[in-house]
């Protein structure tokens, strides 16, 4: 671009000259004049204006003002600023993940600045405007939220995570777990209940259940009532999930709280698969058996694989004899595996939970003589009215410390138990993915009161949630790095001389590599 330029010459002169700005340096192109009076300095400005190319402006670049010479100064005035690359990453997983089926510009809105920065609906507003999208109104984004529940936007936003989680990989196993959301209110009501908090809190609450992929993808998500029990929450999800998709067979993971009997054989009458994590405890005969024949010493990762076969109805029994060494052969009506993994390092005594079962005596002998007192005293019990130390008790929990159990209705012939056990710890998967639900993307506190509005913002976390997991097993960052990153570099728009210019931040590295993961051209 040709500028005007202003430069001071000997003895108080001042030469006007034609120069283009290359590499940091002023090159003159012409020299127009040297000015000794300010008449002749006008002159000579207004000539080289009349040579200057159609659309440039005279631009001072010694610091010097025009106003001098009084020509008014007219500095470009930025028009607009916006996070497109930002914008655009966001806007192209939202279409990739097939989200788009909705065709509701408010709901996306929501969705996206909610990646961008978790707040409340009214404040969605400002997130927009600050990275240059213009919103939709407020009560436009409020009666999303009405329609998200009337048309059934979950269910959408469901079917589009089950298509892409199938051609990603596989769903024939999937991991279930349950958090509470609570709420700063006063009073319950039929959904917002006080109940079982994870965080010890006494506030209304409600209890999610999330069903994820292997990866962590979302695919199912689910509200219950804040006293609803956690075992009574697996059976609706997986159900409303095996029925939406038409799935006759997968496997379900969950952990121990999700174990009762009922739960089992719900999903067993179902033709659901299950690996359920299960205390040791509550197979006693099945590691009375390895006990009585094997002893009770392990070796680091030790597994101990045991069967407890069903009756001729097809309900499972009790336990294996453990007066018979042999484990029951698996029959035509299929049998149940009980596996209890052992995790010795050292020996006995160094085993993990070792120190807990100290403490626990220790506690134990205190109340036993008298020098404290406890609500319910483990390894403690009365006889005639005097407590006593419960040495059996005691003894039988040294035996299991360090045992992990895991429970599946899956044929041993079909899946050995490392591999159960190895399918049951991916749920660490879904538990990162409830961290991010609540810190990234901030899904509590809720300002909602309504089962409707609380249902819709669930559906909004769900969709940001599928984003977020999607993007960051793309680029191996998580979403709050891939938004620190792309936030800053901003597109702007400038008005020079009655034209407008676009200028860009430089891409960054970091920036560069997340573009080219997600097959962004970054140029």
């Amino acid at each position: 671009m040709v500028l005007v330029r202003k430069a001071q010459g000997r003895s108080g002169s001042t030469k006007v000259q034609l120069a283009e700005r290359r590499d940091g340096r002023d090159v003159v192109l012409e020299h127009v004049g040297t000015a000794r009076t300010d008449a002749e300095l006008a002159a000579l400005l207004a000539q080289a204006r009349r040579r200057l190319y159609d659309g440039q402006e005279a631009l001072d670049l010694d610091g010097v003002g025009l106003e001098d010479e009084g020509v008014p100064q007219r500095p470009g005035l930025i028009t607009s600023k916006r996070s497109a690359l930002l914008w655009q990453v966001l806007t192209e997983a939202y279409s990739r993940l097939g989200f788009d089926v909705i065709d509701d510009d408010a709901f996306a809105q929501l969705v996206l600045a909610r990646i961008v920065e978790p707040t409340s609906k009214a404040d969605s507003v400002r997130v927009l405007n600050e990275i240059g999208v213009a919103p939709a109104s407020l009560r436009t984004m409020f009666r999303a939220l009405q329609r998200a529940q009337q048309r059934d936007y979950r269910g959408q936003i469901a079917g589009a995570c089950f298509t892409h989680a199938l051609a990603a990989g596989d769903v024939s196993l999937v991991l279930y777990d349950v958090t509470t959301l609570y709420f700063e209110a006063e009073n319950e009501d039929e959904l917002r209940k006080v109940g079982y908090s994870k965080e010890r809190r006494v506030d209304p609450q409600i209890v999610v259940g999330l069903l994820v992929d292997r990866r962590g993808f979302p695919l199912e998500i689910g509200c219950f009532e804040g006293n609803k029990a956690e075992t009574t929450t697996i059976i609706p999800i997986v159900k409303q999930f095996a029925q939406r998709h038409g799935i006759a067979d997968m496997v379900v993971v969950a952990d121990a709280g999700m174990l009762s009997a009922g739960n089992l054989r719900e999903l067993d009458d179902a033709g659901l698969r299950f690996i359920v994590g299960s205390r040791v405890t509550k197979a006693p005969k099945d590691l009375e058996s390895h006990f009585r024949w094997h002893g009770n010493a392990f070796t680091d990762a030790q597994v101990i694989d045991t069967i407890t076969p069903r009756d001729q109805r097809g309900t499972a029994a009790k336990s294996s004899d453990p007066h018979r060494r042999a484990e029951p052969r698996l029959g035509s009506e299929g049998a149940c595996q009980v596996v209890a993994s052992g995790v010795g390092v050292l020996g006995q005594a160094s085993r993990p939970g070792q120190q807990d079962a100290d403490v626990a005596e220790n506690k134990a002998r205190a109340v036993v003589a008298g020098e404290k007192t406890a609500r319910t005293p483990r390894f403690v019990k009365t006889r005639n009215g005097a407590t006593e130390l419960d040495e059996t008790s005691l003894a039988r929990a040294r035996d299991l410390v360090g045992l992990k159990g895991y429970v599946t209705n899956i044929e041993a012939t079909l899946m050995p138990a490392s591999e159960v056990i190895a399918s049951y710890h991916d749920l660490w998967h879904v538990e990162q993915s409830f961290r991010m639900s609540k810190t990234d993307l901030a899904a509590r506190p809720m300002f909602h009161h309504t089962r409707d509005a609380i249902e819709a913002h669930l559906t909004i976390v769900f969709a940001a949630l599928a984003i977020a997991r999607d993007l960051q097993n793309l680029t191996g960052l998580s979403i709050k790095k891939i938004v620190q990153t792309l936030r800053p570099i901003q597109q702007i728009r400038v008005q020079i001389a009655g034209h407008e210019h676009i200028a860009a931040d430089p891409i960054t590295p970091v920036a560069e590599t997340i573009l080219t993961a997600l097959g962004i051209d970054p140029q």
